[in-house]
């Protein structure tokens, strides 16, 4: 069983987020991996784990820094990174990603058959969560997306995912692209051998010309990008017994009722 794992570097949602050129600012050391993404790789871990051999690549598309993403899949037990940077793909849109993602697996497939790619269920610096989809397109295979359930057995993929009162049971066969909820599992926390370990594990890192790939026309463009309005001041209303009728007052001016 061979597995690969998109996963990406985001800005740590504790710290101050902005832009630079239209662009998401993103600087070492507010980077991190996408939390989201580590649910990902449990399930693969899991899988291969279960089959009682295999191998999880993580994969990522992002400048150098990236690498303090991979880092953190090495603790969490992955054996591989392979991290695509290139100045064309700078700036890439969702459609981009998923062509680079799409190479890169297909680059990983002339050294052996890739039978799943998982993903996490979005990226939480753009929450688009519509690379699964694409990836699975551009590769040409099914895709099961948003599973909080998955069993691998016979060459077959089978998930439950659960929508308001709904709960669909889905299958199909590989290979496949599936992406994770984050109630899919519970990732492991890094021990203190799989951190000394990534200490000494280097990514790989390739080119678009390394997987085959031109330059990925966005379908997509920022125009602007400006920081959040500083919220306002609050209004303290004290409640002299017409407190009631201000609130209301309150809702209906802001159209809130």
């Amino acid at each position: 069983m061979r597995i690969v794992v998109p996963v990406k570097y985001v800005p740590d949602i504790n710290t101050d987020r902005g832009f630079e050129d239209c662009r998401v600012r993103r600087t070492p050391a507010e980077g991190t991996l996408n939390e989201l993404d580590e649910h990902a790789i449990e399930a693969a871990l899991q899988i291969v784990e279960a089959a009682g051999e295999g191998e999880v690549v993580a994969v990522t598309v992002a400048p150098p820094d990236g690498d303090s993403a991979l880092r953190k899949a090495f603790q969490l037990g992955v054996e591989r990174g392979v991290r695509v940077s290139d100045d064309v793909l700078a700036g890439a849109d969702y459609f981009g990603t998923a062509a680079a993602l799409a190479a890169t697996v297909r680059k990983l497939e002339s050294e052996g058959p890739v039978d799943l790619v998982i993903t996490g269920m979005a990226a939480l610096d753009g929450l688009g969560s519509v690379v699964p989809t694409l990836l699975a397109a551009e590769l040409g295979r099914p895709a099961l997306t948003l599973a909080k359930k998955v069993g691998v057995s016979d060459g077959v993929l089978s998930v439950t995912r659960e929508h308001d009162d709904v709960t669909e049971e889905l299958s199909a066969p590989l290979p496949a692209v599936l992406s994770v909820t984050d109630t899919a599992n519970q990732p492991r926390l890094p021990n203190f051998k799989r951190i000394m370990a990534a200490r000494s594990k280097q990514a790989e890192a390739w080119t678009a010309s390394d997987i085959g790939l031109d330059a990925p026309a966005a379908r997509t463009r920022v125009l602007g990008a400006a920081p959040r309005p500083a919220r306002p001041e609050p209004v303290l209303v004290t409640d002299k017994g017409e407190g009631g009728k201000a609130l209301a007052a309150y809702l209906i001016k802001n159209d809130l009722v």
